[in-house]
């Protein structure tokens, strides 16, 4: 009663398989909004550094950190892109 067979277990394998993919899909969205949400910051501190002049050194500092982590997001949703890939893979041979 306890025990699973064979096709039971492919089909657990491949559950988790899938949740493993869907993970990977979410942290890429995720990454990508990231991305796209420090890169609009960014250009608004460029654009803030063109018209505040007295703080431009403070906008730009401020604009090259969101630059900077815009990067970073970025990288993070093409790994995690590549993640997803390899789930699906993975789930698809079982």
């Amino acid at each position: 009663m306890g025990r699973q067979t064979s096709s039971s277990k492919t089909e657990a394998g491949g559950e988790q398989h899938r949740k493993e993919e869907k993970h990977h899909k979410h942290m890429e969205q995720l990454a990508q909004l990231g991305a796209v949400a420090a890169g609009a910051y960014a250009l608004h501190e460029k654009h803030k550094a063109k018209k505040d002049l007295e703080n431009a050194r403070s906008h730009r500092i401020k604009e090259e950190i969101a630059a900077t982590v815009a990067v970073g997001s970025a990288g993070f949703a093409f790994h995690e892109h590549h993640k997803k890939k390899d789930a699906k893979k993975n789930g698809h041979h079982h």
